[in-house]
């Protein structure tokens, strides 16, 4: 009885201890670059004229619940801080790897009817929060000046 009892203690302790059945991490990444092709009227009216277009990246399919975009100077001063850009899916969107700031999601819709995502300013921190299911990932970035 009493070696059954070290085994099952031992087991527990490995199980803390190890972390041998936790899920691997999930990463977010983003690309800034300059926009190539389209004409320069597009360019000029784009929400986001003074930074380079900013695509995320998750290093696996994901369907997403919710995606918000903070500034981190909001959250400093404010626990509650309002998203600039902020989506949500009420039903089962597809399964994503990469989207684009300010760009449609299929399957998502603004959190507020109408809502429109603020432009970004350039060298300003900023929080991408997504929500998959149970799983939640946040991701910071500094968008890059708009280059030529």
């Amino acid at each position: 009885m009493l070696l059954a009892l070290v085994l099952v203690l031992g087991g527990f302790s490995l199980y803390l201890n190890k972390d041998w059945f936790a899920g691997e991490d999930i990463q977010i990444f983003h690309r800034s670059r300059p926009m190539r092709g389209g004409s320069p009227r597009r360019r000029c009216d784009a929400p986001d004229a003074a930074i380079n277009p900013i695509t995320f990246g998750i290093d696996r399919k994901l369907k997403l619940t919710s995606l918000k975009v903070i500034p981190v100077s909001a959250m400093e001063t404010n626990k509650y801080a309002q998203p600039i850009w902020h989506l949500v899916s009420e039903s089962n969107s597809p399964a994503i790897k990469e989207f684009s700031y300010g760009a449609p999601i299929a399957g998502m819709h603004p959190a507020i009817k109408g809502a429109t995502p603020d432009p970004l300013e350039p060298g300003s921190k900023y929080r991408l929060v997504i929500e998959a299911g149970a799983i939640k990932l946040q991701h910071d970035f500094v968008p890059v000046a708009r280059t030529p």
